[in-house]
């Protein structure tokens, strides 16, 4: 079967005024959907033909440029809308709770962590929140679409949060202020979701 592009958890507006309602039109309806339908047209025909996302890109050609760009976009989004809420924001709670201070120290300790890794990635590309086997958690970045779970990335836990820190997550907004994007994302991190791949990546 072919992918399909997964519908919004809440509407395009439901996380104003942290992300506006046309950035999120456009890059859910046009961006995420011409990932979707590049990766359907990129394995059609081929052995990765009806295997998960997951697997796709844990076992990946990293010189399958299609695949690779396609399928992390692909992946990518699917995460970073669900890792969102219009109820989302405050400090977290909860077993991640516990393992945020264990592996940064506190809360506003991986606050700063995570906003360097977003606001310093040169160019386009994406910040993480991955869990090693046993619980410990790592922040790191990668450039345009690739994610941890493609082989030699270099942080290679399970991702369970993610931030796109390409431009056209932000721009309409923000214009060239990706610090304050960065910032505003923190109002919006649906604790519960990251909590519930916490457990399950663990």
């Amino acid at each position: 079967m072919a992918f399909e592009l997964p519908a919004l958890p809440y509407s395009t507006d439901a996380l104003e005024p942290h992300i506006d309602s046309m950035t999120m039109t456009i890059h859910h309806g046009k961006h995420h959907a011409g990932y979707t339908n590049k990766l359907n047209a990129a394995i059609e025909g081929t052995d990765l033909e009806g295997k998960s996302i997951e697997d796709i890109l844990k076992n990946l050609d990293m010189n399958n440029g299609a695949v690779r760009n396609n399928g992390g976009g692909y992946y990518n989004h699917d995460l970073f809308w669900k890792v969102m809420s219009p109820n989302g924001g405050g400090a977290p709670t909860g077993d991640v709770a516990a393992a945020i201070d264990e592996s940064f120290g506190s809360y506003d300790a991986f606050k700063e962590k995570f906003a360097a890794a977003a606001g310093t990635r040169f160019g386009s590309g994406w910040a993480w929140l991955c869990v090693h086997p046993g619980g410990k958690l790592e922040i790191c970045s990668t450039p345009n679409q690739d994610n941890p779970m493609m082989p030699g990335i270099g942080c290679e836990g399970t991702p369970i949060m993610g931030l796109d820190v390409w431009e056209h997550a932000y721009y309409l907004k923000y214009q060239n202020r990706r610090p304050d994007y960065v910032q505003a994302f923190f109002n919006v991190i649906n604790w519960d979701e990251v909590n519930s791949r916490y457990a399950a990546s663990k």
